[in-house]
């Protein structure tokens, strides 16, 4: 059961990446690095919360969200 809400998590926070891949009409690579960069940083995510426990996924997620978000490229 706990799988199931987390793919259900999951999918609503990649829903708009996969939409805002579409936007691009002269043909940049924001969109599909939002998508790719969104699955790093859940994979990474997980693997923090695993590895150090709830307390470091509080404050790493965050920290890793915009780390990431500054490596996406421009437009």
């Amino acid at each position: 059961m706990k799988a199931l809400i987390h793919l259900a998590i999951a999918l609503l926070v990649l829903l708009p990446e996969l939409a805002w891949a579409e936007d691009v009409t002269h043909g940049g690579y924001r969109g599909i690095a939002t998508i790719y960069y969104a699955l790093i940083w859940g994979i990474l995510v997980y693997g923090l919360w695993d590895a150090f426990g709830k307390k470091a996924f509080y404050v790493g997620a965050p920290v890793m969200a915009v780390i990431i978000y500054l490596l996406l490229p421009s437009t």
